[in-house]
């Protein structure tokens, strides 16, 4: 069936007139003469017939009249934009996919910032386990923060910073005794990130382009472990410049430039575009964006950098 033709049928029954529901309808008396008949095919029914110089509606068209009236409000109000949004009645919880690297510095924040304005709101932060998964066309994420890869074609992305690498070590390391070259970082044994366990990353391919080699004497899964690592020992990690300017000086570590031509991580956010006009999602990404961005907060962070 037609939708199209309820909306005729419903002026039709209206009007009891061809020619008034036409004028209506703003189409012409044969066009909807062409309806009618399609309706009573439909129905099985004559719907409307003539009555002197007019037309009366059958009782099979005073049943139908506030049925189909009913069903066209219906229709009507599933197509009406939904109501303004209202953050402080907002209960929902959503889901962010990134690394504990972010977690540290982010999770604090944007819980604060959400529920300085919808107190009812939860964040459940999930692990990279999913990454490269179908958790955003899923519905298991709502949001993945960090470098973006492997995503499917129709997720939706926002590029929100870019952030170079920096090595950090314990504030006593002899590293820091001297100028720290190539050549130095690159004896200095390493803590490897990886949550696959792999040993080998940019790091390692700049230092081989300069006759290089580092030794990956331990991989962890885990930013928080590797950073734990470096202050009981004299192993050297990686974290992300300007990120936790407070918490690794409060770990009795110190971040220094690494010694090599990288390029800095991309950090954006992904999002399946069923919920591009969710009021509320999009609310909340603007949040987690602000957050990440706040120039009162750490100025950046990434989510998922790639193994080094």
């Amino acid at each position: 069936m037609d939708l199209n033709l309820l909306r005729i049928l419903d002026v039709l029954l209206q009007e009891n007139s061809v020619t008034r529901a036409a004028d209506r309808l703003g189409t012409s008396p044969a066009a909807v003469s062409r309806s009618l008949a399609r309706l009573r095919r439909a129905v099985g029914d004559p719907l409307l017939v003539r009555a002197g110089q007019g037309m009366v509606p059958t009782p099979r068209a005073v049943e139908l009249r506030d049925e189909v009236g009913a069903l066209l409000r219906g229709c009507d109000d599933v197509l009406r934009p939904g109501p303004g949004f209202d953050a402080v009645r907002l209960q929902r919880t959503f889901t962010v996919q990134a690394a504990d690297l972010l977690l540290v510095g982010l999770a604090g924040s944007l819980s604060e910032r959400i529920h300085a304005e919808a107190p009812q709101v939860d964040v459940v932060f999930l692990p990279e386990a999913m990454e490269g998964g179908p958790g955003l066309r899923q519905g298991w994420v709502d949001v993945e923060l960090g470098v973006l890869g492997h995503l499917d074609p129709e997720i939706r992305t926002r590029e929100l910073t870019r952030m170079p690498l920096v090595g950090i070590a314990r504030s006593g390391h002899p590293l820091f005794d001297g100028r720290i070259d190539a050549r130095r970082f690159a004896a200095a044994d390493h803590i490897g990130i990886s949550r696959l366990g792999k040993r080998h990353g940019p790091i390692d391919s700049a230092l081989a382009e300069l006759g290089l080699r580092r030794r990956t004497a331990v991989v962890v899964p885990s930013h928080t472990s590797a950073m734990m690592l470096a202050r009981d020992t004299d192993l050297v990690a990686l974290s992300l410049a300007d990120w936790l300017p407070d918490t690794l000086p409060a770990m009795g570590l110190r971040t220094f430039p690494i010694p090599l031509d990288l390029a800095p991580l991309d950090l954006g956010m992904a999002w399946h575009p069923r919920n591009s006009t969710d009021p509320a999602h999009r609310w909340f990404r603007e949040h987690l964006a602000a957050a990440v961005l706040a120039p009162t907060g750490p100025r950046t962070a990434a989510a998922r950098t790639a193994d080094v």
